[in-house]
């Protein structure tokens, strides 16, 4: 059924239990499904000219050098080597950059690790659902608020 699962993941986030319980449920689906796991995490874009002029030129290749340094080092330390999985990072606003990237590599799945809420999420809404809601395939959105719950949510246009 899922050939091609993205799970994007929070390098920034000091709690790691989302992104390891969601990482989780990736390596579950992929063996169910003999599926390819993409692992992608966003980075800020500096080059904007209003941010990018604070910021020494070479300041972006640094950010996303440093990324795959460690996307490389969460996948070893928790992708088995018998998934297939892509490491992947893009630049610019969260949410597009997972839709896009969704688009990209073909993926039949998201699977999103869900954070704490916070008031700006209340206000302006959580990259979560915004993927959700304007997602092209399913989302599965893992919770860690309870041991092994989630929530499935499938966007199908």
């Amino acid at each position: 059924m899922f050939k091609h699962i993205l799970i994007p993941i929070d390098l920034q986030e000091e709690d790691e239990r989302p992104r390891t319980l969601a990482l989780h449920k990736a390596i579950e689906l992929c063996r169910v499904y003999d599926a390819q796991l993409h692992v992608l995490t966003v980075v800020p874009d500096v080059g904007m000219p209003i941010v990018g002029y604070y910021f020494p030129t070479e300041t972006e290749d640094k950010i996303v050098q440093e990324s795959e340094r460690f996307l490389h080092e969460l996948i070893n330390l928790h992708i088995p080597d018998d998934i297939e999985v892509q490491h992947l990072v893009a630049q610019g606003t969260v949410y597009k950059r997972i839709l896009k990237m969704a688009d990209k590599v073909n993926a039949d799945l998201i699977i999103m690790p869900a954070q704490q809420m916070k008031l700006q999420d209340y206000l302006i809404g959580s990259n979560a659902s915004r993927v959700v809601r304007y997602s092209k395939c399913s989302v599965l959105v893992v919770r860690s608020d309870f041991d092994d719950s989630f929530v499935c949510i499938s966007c199908e246009k």
